[in-house]
């Protein structure tokens, strides 16, 4: 399962969950998926963060331990992309069309270029922060 914020094209914000993101696409084709405030179906994903829980407040130990896990997956990230900077969204629209090699890719946009590759079928996903990027 997946949850996907999404906007319909009368700038309303809901969310919903979808079995994969090829359900979401499929019904969406189909005209299945609705703004739950005015029912038009012209409807997309927006821009959302990962969401992190936790059931409880966490101690200071579980929230170091979190901090842990942000950098571990930052770590990750960085070594298994490649950073095409502030050409992000013109090669992730390339690797989409089979123009450049597919491969994983991180760097810089805008947020209406992000939001523009996600009502284009091109997941995209914001590398969460960590206490030293706002520094």
């Amino acid at each position: 399962m997946i949850k996907y914020a999404l906007k319909c094209a009368n700038d309303h914000d809901f969310e919903s969950w979808f079995a994969s993101s090829t359900s979401f696409d499929q019904q969406v084709s189909r005209s299945q998926v609705a703004c739950p405030v005015c029912a038009t179906t012209d409807v997309g994903k927006a821009i959302m963060a990962p969401a992190l829980s936790c059931s409880v407040e966490p101690a200071l130990g579980d929230t170091e331990k979190q901090v842990a896990a942000l950098r571990a997956l930052r770590r990750h990230v960085m070594d298994v992309t490649e950073d095409v900077g502030v050409r992000f969204a013109d090669e992730a629209r390339k690797i989409a069309e089979g123009v450049s090699a597919e491969r994983p890719i991180r760097g810089q946009t805008t947020a209406d270029e992000a939001k523009a590759l996600l009502e284009d079928g091109i997941d995209v996903l914001p590398l969460p922060q960590v206490p030293e990027d706002l520094n």
